[in-house]
């Protein structure tokens, strides 16, 4: 259902061809829900379907269409409800994570291989959220530039905060994800022997020592 929710997010902005859509959708709230383009239109004919949205021919040129969507009243009802009830949250599945908890199964370099590529994508994200960022303190992220064009004045300092508020968890996110990767690998290493296998030793604590 939330693939559903952001497309009304998108659309209670102002009507969209399926192909703006997605160019929006990438540029917006795909950066907090990722889906792939062959999901959006099946989802935008379910939607359709159900009465939350409407479809309309629009002429494109001198002989072709396009087909533009906007929100019903059910739609926006939908939606606003979404936003009014209690998230229900997923059992997290984390591949990663998931890795982690049994690199003693391979070999110290390729634990380091891992980690460092773990590193080197969340350092990516954290790139382009600090971006997104810059563009709204700035002013100019495009769906932030439409969303305050549909809103009345007084509620375009709110509509900036929680822009804001919600792409600064994503950049503690990945913060947090390259500090726990990067404590790997100094476990690595402590973990290691010189010849490069993992070491037969004990393992010193790496808490505060208190019994």
């Amino acid at each position: 259902m939330s693939l559903r929710n952001a497309l009304l997010a998108l659309l209670r902005v102002g009507p969209l061809s399926g192909y703006d859509l997605q160019k929006q959708f990438s540029l917006s709230v795909g950066h907090v829900w990722h889906a792939p383009d062959s999901q959006i239109y099946p989802e935008l004919r379910k939607m359709e379907a159900a009465g939350l949205i409407e479809g309309e021919e629009q002429v494109r040129g001198e002989r072709g269409t396009r087909r533009v969507y906007h929100v019903t009243d059910a739609g926006d009802r939908a939606f606003l409800g979404w936003m009014e009830a209690p998230l229900d949250y997923s059992r997290v599945r984390d591949p990663a994570h998931l890795k982690a908890a049994y690199l003693e199964a391979t070999t110290p370099d390729a634990a380091r291989e891992f980690l460092r590529s773990h590193i080197a994508a969340w350092e990516s994200e954290l790139e382009q959220w600090e971006g997104e960022l810059r563009r709204i303190d700035a002013v100019d992220n495009p769906m932030l530039i439409r969303r305050l064009a549909a809103k009345p004045a007084e509620e375009h300092e709110r509509t900036i905060a929680f822009k804001r508020f919600a792409y600064e968890g994503l950049v503690d996110r990945a913060r947090g994800e390259i500090a726990w990767a990067e404590r790997g690998l100094e476990l690595v290493d402590d973990l290691s022997a010189p010849d490069g296998t993992w070491s037969a030793g004990p393992v010193a604590s790496s808490g505060s020592g208190t019994e």
